[in-house]
């Protein structure tokens, strides 16, 4: 039997206003409501994050994850806000630009300026427990082709400024503005990694390790490994299928390594990039790039063919019926991008888009 690494899970949402359906700096009305343990603030005081407990099992990770946006929607409502989980909101206005009042996030704004300015954006990120750091940025480098898989499964932020923006996430695509942003590597072990993050910090470019936003990141504070690259999901559903797929990639990698055995995926960065590209530009709907082969492949034959090459880990870990089950409902409703789409196309109404992340936010 596989062991099974503890995993968690961090969710960013948007905090709208109810009457007029856009963002509204008040994220702290909301966190006056509930603990620190759990809630914290963002760089946009239009944005709140959540923190589940590590858990090795999916269906307790699921419980909290409900049970956390339970408070926070409970925290918000009598206030007349709102909690939606998406890449980016439909709606948001100039009231929705507030950055929060931090000697940190002001120093994001006074440096990065306006890509700080619209960082009105909110992901999901899976963390998973492994301790030996010289195998963890082996294990990342080795996951990384399959990083646009994942993205396209949780693409959720086709509209930006108030306009469809022609991509199913639009937020990966203002994420890359970064400077830190995107591929991790190539790096031979941890002291490369750890010697390149110390290089950024003394050119400037970022003030610490945790300004460090690749799409695979190892903490510099816990023993875990980070994926970055998915769009919040609306859906809790598709939460957990991001990380029953991302903690079995990173324990069949960290098996194939001890093995000795090659990647399953091994591109060129040059192609790699291009697939991030691809997966943001038209999410489930449209084709992806193979990490095998280099060729393009309709998204849901990718991740089919993904999820059986992971069977045997997932069955190990007894996560098997759980994520197939979760991939085939995904694969079926198509991604929230178009769902949000298909919610405008009603009436051409975007306040209609956020009526259906508040509900999808809320279900559960």
């Amino acid at each position: 039997m596989t062991h099974k690494v503890a995993l968690g899970v961090e969710e960013e949402f948007h905090v709208v206003d109810l009457v007029s359906r856009r963002l509204t700096p008040q994220a702290h009305v909301v966190l006056d409501g509930l603990p620190e343990a759990g809630f914290s603030r963002e760089l946009q005081r239009a944005v709140v994050e959540s923190n589940s407990e590590p858990t090795t099992d999916l269906a307790t990770l699921r419980a909290d994850l409900v049970d956390l946006r339970r408070r926070l929607i409970a925290s918000a409502e009598p206030h007349g806000l709102g909690i939606a989980s998406a890449g980016t909101s439909p709606l948001h206005g100039p009231s929705g630009f507030v950055i929060t009042a931090d000697d940190r996030y002001q120093y994001l704004h006074d440096t990065y300026q306006f890509i700080a300015r619209e960082q009105l954006i909110c992901g999901a990120q899976v963390h998973v427990d492994i301790d030996d750091r010289d195998l963890a940025v082996m294990v990342a480098q080795r996951v990384e082709p399959w990083l646009p898989a994942l993205l396209a499964l949780s693409a959720s932020s086709p509209y930006w400024f108030e306009a469809d923006s022609g991509y199913a996430s639009s937020r990966a695509v203002a994420w890359q503005r970064w400077p830190t942003a995107g591929m991790v590597g190539p790096f031979a072990g941890a002291a490369e990694y750890d010697q390149a993050v110390a290089d950024l910090v003394t050119s400037g470019v970022i003030d610490d390790a945790g300004m460090v936003y690749f799409d695979i990141r190892l903490s510099a504070h816990v023993p875990t490994m980070e994926l970055r690259i998915c769009d919040a999901c609306p859906l809790v559903d598709d939460v957990i299928l991001l990380a029953g797929l991302f903690r079995a990639l990173v324990i069949r990698e960290t098996a194939a390594i001890q093995a000795g055995s090659p990647p399953r995926g091994d591109i060129r960065p040059t192609l790699l990039r291009a697939g991030h590209w691809r997966a943001a530009r038209s999410g489930l709907e449209g084709d992806l790039i193979s990490p095998v082969d280099g060729k393009p492949v309709p998204a849901p034959g990718l991740i089919e063919w993904l999820l059986e090459d992971l069977r045997p880990t997932l069955e190990q870990l007894d996560d098997w019926p759980t994520i197939a089950g979760l991939a085939a409902d995904a694969l079926a409703r198509g991604s929230s991008a178009a769902r949000q789409r298909a919610a405008f196309n009603k009436r051409g109404q975007l306040s209609d888009v956020v009526d259906l992340l508040l509900k999808e936010t809320a279900g559960g």
